[in-house]
């Protein structure tokens, strides 16, 4: 199994403990999706783009994200030490089922952008995974135009047409096309004094 056929789901930390639980961060929506674990995908710093697929024994959450994780065949902080900062991968045919008008951002990147009164916009490029929310990054007339990823204006997909329908709000696209205007009434503090 390749990355390509796998999602990241989170990262590693410092061991816990002597006997072997390592701290796990996990980037999921809902981690009681995870709560019966089988296994994982380790991507090792030493050794990137290789995965090593390891039993999960026991899982623990401690916060929304936070858990501690127990893996087969780690039983000392001896052996979880080197798992320290390795990315946990799964595969994509392990992801949680959606329902109806969800996606996952992987599955619309190379879609056509259609919005309600504009019609066919540009491509869907990548997503960004802000703190503030996530960002749908488009390409649009050579510029790159940022829409946020919420229900008012991401519509729905249509895996069919490979087309992702929104209603984007009124200037938005102008933001990005329009350049910066300044008033040239007042002087730049770098201009020269006439």
């Amino acid at each position: 199994m390749t990355l390509d056929d796998c999602y990241q789901m989170g990262s590693l930390g410092k061991p816990h403990g002597l006997k072997g639980f390592v701290v796990a961060f996990f980037d999921v929506d809902n981690l009681d999706d995870y709560r019966k674990l089988p296994s994982v995908l380790l991507e090792m710093p030493s050794a990137p783009g290789k995965l090593v697929p390891y039993g999960v024994e026991k899982l623990q959450p401690q916060t929304d994200n936070r858990v501690l994780l127990k893996l087969k065949g780690i039983d000392r902080v001896e052996d979880a030490e080197p798992l320290r900062n390795a990315k946990l991968w799964r595969a994509l045919a392990d992801l949680p089922t959606l329902e109806e008008d969800q996606f996952y951002f992987h599955d619309v990147i190379g879609y056509t952008v259609i919005d309600e009164q504009l019609g066919q916009l540009g491509t869907v490029e990548t997503f960004y995974e802000l703190p503030q929310q996530d960002v749908l990054a488009m390409s649009y007339k050579g510029q790159e135009v940022l829409i946020p990823v919420v229900d008012e204006l991401i519509l729905h997909a249509d895996d069919a047409q490979r087309q992702l329908h929104v209603r984007l709000p009124e200037g938005l696209l102008d933001v990005y096309l329009t350049p910066a205007s300044r008033d040239r009434d007042e002087p730049d503090e770098f201009d020269e004094p006439s």
